[in-house]
């Protein structure tokens, strides 16, 4: 299980950036050739996504670099260049279903895949680009699937809702991760973190970000509070005496629990223990 509350995009060109995320607290960093890079700076912002990915310098963050679509002057390059330096994942823009993936991983062979939903053909596609064989994560591109749907991005979110939950259900049938889309206004804290709460209780892992400030809200939004993990505990310590006394039904705090129930204690106890130690210790 890999822990990504946050996710945050980096403009590759920007060396200061870069420096600056290694001492950032998201989970995961995106390594960004794509909307964050100008024309003129493609090749030396691909230079530097590589050398910040074997640099070692990041802690246990996991890297990942989005690469140029194939269908632009740099997105052949970006994919031989990303797949040698060894990233934990290659990010794919506007994947389209199965046949476009295949294309992906003619040239990154076994290197995971995070597949980007943001146009209406990988919302039909979701069921084959979730169950592609290399795509560990979804991860949703929100704002340019508005532009697709010619929809408004209004608070709440309802044009999007029917949206979200197609690629979720394609994720959770195919035992996958996914991401939730970017929120625009980074002055807007309020917003933002009401955005958070929303995806979380929709079923996301986490939410990709776009500035440094919107990382401890993320991860203080999919960290599981004191009294989520307190009751885990106790759920899963009722199952293990139930089961030494060779009993079928758990109590706890006053409510049956089920199997369902433990799985859910578990997953939770799982994150914490994975988020404990992704945080630095003195």
């Amino acid at each position: 299980m890999t822990v990504l509350r946050s996710v945050l995009y980096m403009p590759s060109s920007n060396e200061r950036a870069l420096e600056k995320a290694k001492t950032i607290a998201a989970d995961a960093i995106i390594f960004d050739l794509e909307d964050a890079v100008a024309p003129d700076a493609k090749d030396a912002a691909r230079g530097n996504a590589v050398a910040a990915v074997q640099s070692g310098e990041y802690g246990g963050k996991t890297l990942t670099i989005r690469c140029n679509g194939l269908d632009t002057p740099w997105g052949a390059a970006d994919l031989k260049a990303a797949t040698a330096a060894g990233p934990a994942a290659v990010v794919v823009p506007k994947v389209s279903g199965p046949d476009h993936l295949a294309q992906i991983t003619a040239v990154t062979g076994d290197t995971p895949v995070w597949a980007m939903v943001e146009t209406p053909a990988a919302l039909f596609a979701i069921r084959e680009i979730a169950s592609f064989p290399q795509v560990s994560v979804l991860v949703m591109g929100t704002n340019d699937l508005v532009k697709e749907l010619r929809a408004s991005m209004v608070p709440g979110r309802a044009p999007l809702l029917p949206h979200l939950a197609t690629a979720l259900l394609g994720a959770r049938e195919a035992g996958k991760a996914i991401l939730d889309g970017v929120y625009n206004d980074v002055k807007d804290l309020d917003g933002f973190l009401a955005e958070c709460r929303q995806g979380k209780e929709l079923g996301f892992d986490g939410k990709t970000l776009i500035h440094p400030t919107q990382v401890e809200g993320a991860n203080d939004t999919w960290a599981p509070s004191e009294d989520e993990i307190s009751h885990a505990k106790k759920v899963v310590e009722a199952f293990e005496e139930a089961s030494r006394d060779g009993r079928g039904v758990v109590t706890v705090d006053g409510r049956m629990v089920e199997n369902l129930h433990r799985d859910i204690a578990l997953r939770i106890l799982e994150s914490a223990s994975q988020i404990q130690a992704l945080t630095p210790h003195p």
